[in-house]
């Protein structure tokens, strides 16, 4: 059980012993996705001939070593190959959200002068197209669907692979003397920093093989495991976790048709294993309790009851290990009457979940438990490649993240900042020395968490010293230049962007009360005072058409949901901000924390239900 060859020091050598290892087991496959409402799986063989047809025509067209080459796709198998045939031929990997706008994917483009780019559609070609005059470095451009019309300058895949094949069968040498050094970067994963502006994870071979190495021995898989995959691989804990982990243990991954099948794929898959974020937990607890509300009484009674007896009997364990006879029966029963079932849902295979991306509620994870069904919480960051503590399946701590993983040291600065030392923490940010050495200084990166240890290593995260906003589906958003965007309007005085833990942003908004009576009188607006202004359908309408406008600009994942008019402005006397004019951005949340939550439950039952 574990990694099929722990020898391999580099990606590339990663890929060639795992399909050596399996050249002739045609019945193994590394993935699989759903064709004509079936999963068709795609052999070994299959994937290893197209990487080496589509690395040589990188090579052949341009593409050379420690080049930058983008992926702007949702996940699919051309991800995969993309991913292989780039660093095969020792180029850099630059993965990009399919959700961002044009001008952000020109940003990182042309930041790291990326010559070629491999996208998924024509979705994602448009947005290419549109900024491709601007980009001078980029002259490769491959597009994973078939294209119907010729497009000057674009080729398709099929055609790449055609080509590529005939170029193998010409010059069998192309692919001869590449060399791939261990310390070489391998991708370049772009992160929000606190201005705003993405920097540029230098992530290289050793990091990530080292943290698939460190992984293997706390998730322990085999030939006979698989996943269901749907968080993007852009996303670094996807891409090591949910692709290079599994595919070094030889388990195969089933790709997720999208978030809203999730429930139907688990079924068909029937996973062993699925890593994913909090907001997914959410949303199945939700989804569960509505299904519970609609059944009988009795069945009501039933379920609640098992719910309860799980608590009980797993808080015993955990304090005693073991438990006493009559709630063992008590357990006994309520498994067969609803655990079971539940896991049934789950494929009757799953045995755990990987949370990471955010912070799991401790409530959540004793839920599922209680229910027979384990959650794993992790942690880490894209530049520490990124794990660096995950509970263990014999020993889980709700609360907490876990202990650290083999070969990864953690410590506690004086001022609690958690600090991290091991082979898996990055080169650097790309062309950015003093980010760098703001982050890295004598060999322990600075995380910017604040945290705590308990005396048995767990590591529990207490805070955050960044400004970045962690959303319960794992994104990391900058909300300064989202604020920046709001202030601009005339009807804006101060804002503040929140969603932590949270599955979607929400602005709270102090109005400039003088452009709004402004407004109001020109308008025939009657209101006796603020609070009545801020709540009229018609001052309203005013910042919903603002929201509409910023988010054209915005990632999908930026983007503002609703907001909040408050009439008090923030001010240093009322404990709002700091004496540098700063706001507070815990005090003013907490201040208010009820406002909040019910603009997230009104919400939540609009996307809920749509």
């Amino acid at each position: 059980m574990g990694l099929i060859n722990s020898d391999f020091h580099t990606l590339p050598e990663l890929f060639s012993s795992v399909f050596s290892h399996f050249r002739h087991q045609k019945e193994k496959f590394p993935i699989a996705r759903k064709i004509n409402g079936e999963y068709q799986p795609i052999p070994y063989e299959s994937l290893e001939q197209d990487m080496h047809h589509l690395a040589a025509y990188l090579r052949e067209n341009g593409i050379a070593e420690h080049d930058r080459v983008a992926i702007l796709s949702e996940n699919r198998p051309g991800w995969y190959l993309a991913d292989m045939a780039i660093l095969t031929i020792g180029a850099i990997d630059v993965p990009l959200y399919p959700s961002l706008p044009p001008n952000q994917i020109e940003y990182i483009l042309k930041n790291c002068s990326a010559k070629g780019i491999v996208v998924s559609n024509m979705l994602q070609l448009g947005k290419i197209l549109s900024i491709w005059q601007n980009l001078p470095d980029l002259n490769l451009v491959i597009v994973l669907n078939r294209l119907e019309e010729p497009i000057e300058d674009v080729i398709d895949l099929n055609h790449v692979k055609e080509t590529g094949k005939k170029i193998l069968e010409d010059k069998p040498w192309t692919l001869d003397g590449i060399r791939v050094e261990p310390e070489d970067v391998a991708t370049i994963i772009y992160t929000s920093g606190t201005t705003g502006l993405p920097k540029g994870v230098m992530l290289t071979h050793r990091n990530l093989c080292e943290n698939v190495k460190s992984c293997s021995t706390v998730m322990r898989l085999d030939e006979t495991d698989c996943s269901l995959s749907f968080l993007p691989l852009s996303h670094a804990y996807e891409r090591t976790g949910g692709y290079y982990l599994l595919f070094a243990c030889g388990s195969a991954i089933y790709l997720a048709e999208s978030i809203e099948t999730i429930s139907l794929n688990i079924s068909e898959a029937k996973p062993t294993i699925i890593f994913t974020v909090p907001r997914l937990f959410d949303r199945m607890k939700t989804n569960m309790l509505k299904q519970i509300g609609n059944e009988s009484a009795l069945k009501q009674k039933i379920f609640h009851w098992a719910v309860k007896t799980g608590e009980e009997y797993h808080r015993e364990m955990n304090r005693n290990d073991r438990v006493s006879m009559a709630l063992s029966i008590q357990h006994g029963l309520a498994d067969k009457l609803v655990y079971h079932k539940i896991r049934k849902k789950f494929g009757g295979r799953l045995r755990y979940f990987v949370s990471g991306g955010a912070a799991l509620p401790q409530k959540i994870g004793e839920f599922f438990q209680a229910l027979g069904i384990n959650i794993l919480e992790g942690f880490g960051l894209t530049e520490t490649s990124p794990v660096t503590n995950v509970n263990r399946p014999e020993k889980i701590k709700f609360g907490t993240v876990g202990p650290a993983v083999a070969n990864v040291q953690i410590k506690i600065a004086e001022d609690g900042e958690i600090l991290i030392k091991g082979p898996n923490i990055m080169k650097g940010y790309w062309q950015d020395e003093a980010a760098t050495a703001e982050v890295i200084r004598d060999g322990w990166f600075y995380s910017g968490d604040i945290g705590e240890i308990d005396r048995n290593g767990y590591l529990k995260i207490t805070d955050r010293k960044k400004h970045i906003i962690v959303t319960s589906g794992g994104k990391n958003i900058a909300p300064q230049p989202i604020e920046n965007l709001i202030t601009e309007s005339p009807f804006v005085d101060q804002v503040i962007v929140i969603g932590e833990k949270r599955p979607f942003l929400i602005a709270v908004i102090v109005p400039d009360f003088a452009k709004l009576n402004e407004y109001a009188a020109q308008n025939s607006i009657s209101a006796k005072n603020n609070r009545e202004l801020i709540e009229h359908k018609a001052v309203q309408q005013i910042y919903e058409k603002l929201m509409r406008t910023i988010s054209r600009q915005l990632a999908t994942h930026e983007k503002v949901r609703k907001f909040l008019l408050i009439e008090e402005a923030f001010s240093i006397e009322k404990g709002d901000m700091t004496p540098t004019m700063k706001l507070k951005r815990k005090t003013i949340t907490e201040k208010y924390a009820r406002e909040i939550d019910k603009v997230y439950s009104a919400l939540n039952m609009v996307y809920n239900t749509e």
